[in-house]
C-alpha cells in the first residue's frame, strides 16, 4: 500500500510540474503617440517624453487628432505611418532595436518632430 501512495503522490508530483506555466513572455511596454489636433506631437511613456528607450517590445497607442496631420515612425526595421486625411486611433506593435527613431508630421516636417535613442 505504502508503494501505490508513493507512486501516486510522484504521478501527481509530475503532473503538477507538466501544467505549470514555464514562464510568462514578457508584456510589451506601452508608449502613447499623440499628433493634432493643433501643431503637436508627441511620444510619451506615461507622461514622460520619450527621449531612449532599451531594446524590445514595444505597443504604441497612436491618436492622430487631425485631418491634416499624421504620426510617422521611422528607425532601425521600423515604418509605421498614419494617414493624412484621416482622424484615427491605431495601435502598433513593434520591436525596437539599437539606433535612432524619429517621429514626424510628414506635411510639417520642418516642425513637426521629434526622436529618440534605444539602446
Amino acid at each position: 500500500m505504502t508503494r501505490i501512495r508513493l507512486a501516486l503522490a510522484g504521478v501527481a508530483a509530475v503532473a503538477l510540474v507538466a501544467v505549470a506555466p514555464v514562464g510568462a513572455a514578457p508584456s510589451a511596454t506601452k508608449l502613447t503617440a499623440t499628433v493634432g489636433p493643433g501643431f503637436t506631437i508627441s511620444l510619451k511613456k506615461g507622461t514622460t517624453k520619450v527621449t531612449k528607450l532599451k531594446a524590445g517590445a514595444y505597443t504604441i497607442a497612436v491618436s492622430d487628432k487631425s485631418n491634416m496631420h499624421n504620426f510617422h515612425l521611422t528607425g532601425p526595421g521600423v515604418n509605421k505611418k498614419t494617414s493624412v486625411t484621416a482622424v484615427v486611433n491605431q495601435t502598433w506593435k513593434v520591436t525596437l532595436k539599437k539606433g535612432t527613431y524619429k517621429f514626424v508630421c510628414d506635411p510639417h516636417a520642418s516642425f513637426m518632430k521629434g526622436s529618440f535613442k534605444v539602446s
